[in-house]
């Protein structure tokens, strides 16, 4: 659940070192939006509410950018909006930024967007019905949502240092995924595909995987780095570098540790992914 990116989120605009878990998140993420990309034709998006997880934030959609997808994402602060705003100008990537105080509305008309996405940020609504109303006005064709995985043991685990006075800005019921169906189904939309993503060889945790990996599995961890596994393993681990163009290799790096999020069956996938998707559609794609 990584809580304390609620309070330290501004240390990745100085230092964009996400660690081997989000780098590995990152590409599974991009491969699922990919797909949708081309599924639905797909050539806006916007992505609100978008600070949500772990990591640098605002590069969800990055990959969708570089198939001239023309994006849209939404902040409720606007020193992270700025700061997101000169981070795509720096790699390159257009970028519409808009500043959202409460996450209530949506000034957009019906229907101007091909695909609404929410990564994680669902709890930082403050009234979900509404909400997701007004996602459902302004998309057209798909709205892909993800939450943490509620049955998962790393996200129990976790719980154990929440407590709604110590974390007032998270609500636990909005990232209920039959709360969500529900709203959205009576919206008209259509529940097409859900499931568990984001199952990586190491558990949900709150250490550095590198951390984790060097002190249990190192096999794995040789597995994800290059000959200089040493080295590698007290490098600074960022998809930034990739998007700039500084490492073609990022992606096959991460893809050869999804052994595990392709051969594993959905009841392991429950207690183990970090994460949950669900995909709405107006009935028009299959």
């Amino acid at each position: 659940m990584a809580i304390p990116i609620i309070n330290d989120w501004e240390k990745y605009f100085q230092d964009p070192h996400e660690g081997l878990g989000s780098s590995y998140e990152r590409v599974v993420l991009n491969g699922l939006l990919l797909d949708l990309v081309t599924q639905y034709q797909v050539q806006t998006a916007l992505e609100s509410p978008s600070f949500g997880f772990t990591g640098l934030s605002g590069i969800n959609l990055l990959a969708l950018a570089d198939v001239d997808v023309q994006v849209t994402l939404e902040d409720n602060e606007r020193g992270r909006l700025d700061r997101i705003a000169k981070l795509w100008q720096d790699l390159g990537r257009p970028l519409k930024a808009v500043y959202n105080p409460d996450f209530r509305s949506l000034d957009y008309p019906d229907r101007c967007f091909d695909l609404a996405f929410s990564f994680s940020a669902l709890w930082f609504v403050p009234e979900l019905r509404l909400w997701l109303n007004a996602l459902s006005r302004v998309t057209d064709k798909a709205i892909f949502l993800s939450v943490p995985n509620r049955d998962g043991l790393g996200y129990k685990m976790q719980l154990r240092d929440y407590s709604p006075e110590r974390y007032p800005q998270l609500r636990l019921g909005h990232i209920d995924p039959p709360s969500v169906s529900r709203i959205l189904t009576e919206q008209g939309w259509t529940l097409r595909r859900s499931g568990y993503f984001d199952c990586p060889p190491w558990p949900d945790i709150g250490m550095t995987k590198e951390e984790l990996l060097g002190k249990w599995l190192p096999w794995i961890s040789s597995c994800a780095c290059s000959k200089r596994t040493d080295k590698r393993r007290n490098s600074p681990v960022s998809i930034l570098k990739y998007y700039s163009g500084g490492d073609p290799e990022f992606v096959v790096r991460m893809q050869r540790l999804q052994w595990l999020e392709k051969a594993a069956p959905q009841c392991f996938k429950r207690v183990w992914a970090h994460h949950f998707f669900m995909l709405f559609d107006r009935g028009g794609c299959s």
